[in-house]
């Protein structure tokens, strides 16, 4: 199974590879940046509520606010 899905992953890489440019920047761009949004939302969502955790504990420890 896994053979011929890397056969079919290295015939789509060569074809790329091998497509001009035009070709190979719209499809990069079609497919990269789409996925870079949603890798940075969802970084971001994470974050924000890991931030949002440590936050909280820090803000009910008031000690090491100056008054």
């Amino acid at each position: 199974m896994f053979n011929g899905l890397a056969d079919w992953w290295d015939g789509v890489e060569l074809w790329l590879a091998q497509a001009p440019f035009p070709v190979q920047f719209v499809l990069v761009m079609a497919v990269v940046v789409p996925l870079c949004l949603v890798a940075a939302w969802v970084l971001d969502s994470v974050f924000g509520k890991v931030a949002r955790l440590f936050g909280a504990a820090r803000d009910a420890n008031d000690s090491d606010r100056p008054s």
